[in-house]
């Protein structure tokens, strides 16, 4: 497989996972952190660092925003729940290092 069809096939594969976790507003960041180890605010960090690995000029809230869909305070107050005692202990004890 050449390099651009490599880009272009990750591209397509990264923008099918950013539609999936708009769609699936239901599922709490903190779940995502506990069970897979990153979450909608890691994969925006992810593409804030490509950026400006790149010399792209993007900020936390616009790269939140590209992930998100929306202004990340407008996805929390519309889609975000109060992470229970369970979930705070879990992320505690695995939390990432990144």
């Amino acid at each position: 497989m050449d390099d651009q069809t490599k880009t272009e096939l990750e591209a397509a594969a990264f923008r099918r996972l950013v539609s999936h976790l708009r769609d699936r507003t239901d599922v709490q960041n903190i779940d995502m952190m506990n069970l897979a180890g990153f979450c909608r605010n890691c994969l925006s960090n992810w593409y804030l660092d490509a950026a400006e690995a790149k010399g792209v000029e993007l900020d936390k809230a616009g790269a939140r925003e590209i992930v998100y869909g929306m202004p990340y305070d407008e996805w929390k107050a519309k889609h975000q729940t109060e992470a229970s005692d369970e979930q705070k202990a879990a992320f505690e004890k695995n939390k990432p290092a990144h």
